[in-house]
């Protein structure tokens, strides 16, 4: 598939509670955006659909607290969920944040993918963890952005993505990882092409389970 494949995404709806999700029924295959608040994810979302304000960038860290959707021409949703991990939120909100995150994350039946921002300056942190363990029972992928690795030396950079390779093959090939800088718009073609086969993967196995249902429906 193209790279314009993530442009001319709109935004749809957003978010604040489980209950309010679009049906499964009338959603296509939904890619999801997450990461700590202050790793660059509305800034990766905004680069890769080449847009400069399709997903806010707050100066503020956390004050994004929906699951926003963004429909592409071709029916899929990149869904831009919210950022996690800022101190400085009430505890009561970031609970509220938590339930809604995992609740999606472990239970979206159009849910076919994660991308997870990480700051290549800190990966992996204790609540990065936290997400990937409640996304892998799904089975379905993860992608991992080191973001603003143009913070970084070129040797810092690779010394960073072997790390990361290293302590994410335990994972087997569920987690997938590479450098990222929206700044520099550097490996956009790279996640373009990851996501793509996601997306390129559903729409070839969907129309196997379209029939089987077909076949296992009365009379």
């Amino acid at each position: 598939m193209p790279s314009s494949l993530f442009h001319h995404a709109v935004f749809e709806t957003s978010v604040a509670k489980p209950i309010n999700l679009p049906p499964p029924s009338a959603a296509g295959p939904e890619i999801a955006f997450a990461g700590r608040s202050n790793a660059g994810k509305s800034s990766a979302l905004n680069t890769l659909a080449g847009q400069t304000r399709l997903a806010f960038v707050s100066k503020t860290p956390g004050r994004t607290q929906l699951i926003n959707f963004f429909r592409l021409p071709h029916g899929a949703c990149l869904v831009d969920l919210p950022g996690y991990g800022y101190a400085a939120v009430p505890k009561e909100v970031r609970k509220q944040w938590q339930g809604l995150l995992e609740h999606y994350l472990k239970r979206r039946e159009n849910l076919i993918g994660l991308v997870l921002i990480m700051d290549a300056r800190h990966p992996l942190t204790d609540l990065d963890i936290q997400m990937i363990e409640w996304f892998l029972p799904t089975g379905n992928p993860i992608h991992i952005l080191l973001t603003k690795s143009d913070k970084l030396s070129r040797q810092e950079a690779s010394q960073t993505l072997n790390k990361v390779r290293e302590s994410i093959a335990v994972y087997g090939g569920q987690i997938t990882v590479q450098l990222f800088s929206s700044p520099k718009k550097m490996g956009v073609e790279e996640a373009e092409i990851v996501i793509s086969a996601w997306l390129t993967e559903c729409l070839v196995n969907k129309p196997t389970e379209v029939a089987d249902e077909k076949r296992m429906a009365p009379g």
